[in-house]
């Protein structure tokens, strides 16, 4: 998933720059900084971007772009809402940038397909899943934290293929056989891990978690 800088036309990298810049002021301007002035949730929200730095380094692959690692996006965006999450993720991928895991010319497009595509996909679970399914902790658990974050990882892998395959880097026949259906087998491990630090965030560290409520999910149930 990380690109490198020659991956793609020099036009598609300073597009990317120009969207970038737009999401991300937007998301400067509306991400609740005020929930950061607790200087536990602050502790945690940095904790969370350096723990994903060295995550996303850790990865696998064989071929410029075609790589795999975790992602922990649903974790960072139901903890703390989708504008702080694009954020932190953002700054996870200048980590990566800085530590040769990505080319620095790619860095906008690197940042709108890990940080910016995962937290949407994130968010739009979320949202879907809160309109459909009744309020319980069960459901949060399972179906947001693990089922949302296997979505997630699933969605972004098939979102980097159609992007390489848009931009001539590869073709469809490959990725789809030989690129693609990592993404399936690492959903797996992305569930767990998302849906246990879920489960420990809203059993002993509740108010860590701004998408997860007591008097919805656990009064009268």
């Amino acid at each position: 998933m990380n690109l490198t800088d020659t991956l793609m036309g020099e036009g598609w990298y300073w597009a990317a720059w120009i969207a970038w810049i737009l999401f991300f002021a937007h998301s400067l301007w509306r991400a609740p900084w005020g929930r950061l002035k607790d200087s536990e949730l602050f502790n945690v929200w940095l904790g969370m971007i350096v723990l994903l730095t060295l995550v996303w380094s850790l990865k696998a692959g064989v071929k410029p772009g075609l790589t795999f690692h975790l992602l922990g996006a649903t974790v960072f965006t139901l903890s703390f809402g989708p504008h702080l999450a694009f954020v932190g993720l953002s700054l996870v991928t200048l980590g990566i940038t800085l530590n040769g895991a990505a080319g620095p010319f790619a860095y906008a497009a690197n940042a709108l397909l890990l940080a910016g595509l995962s937290v949407v996909l994130s968010q739009f679970c979320f949202r879907i899943f809160c309109r459909v399914l009744p309020r319980h902790f069960f459901v949060y658990i399972f179906v947001n934290g693990f089922l949302g974050a296997a979505l997630t990882i699933i969605g972004v892998g098939f979102g980097a293929t159609v992007l390489l395959v848009t931009v001539g880097a590869y073709e469809w026949d490959y990725l789809i056989s030989e690129y693609f259906p990592y993404f399936v087998l690492l959903a797996f491990s992305e569930a767990w891990l998302s849906g246990m630090l879920m489960t420990l965030f809203v059993v002993y560290r509740p108010e860590w978690v701004v998408s997860f409520d007591d008097s919805s999910y656990l009064a009268g149930k």
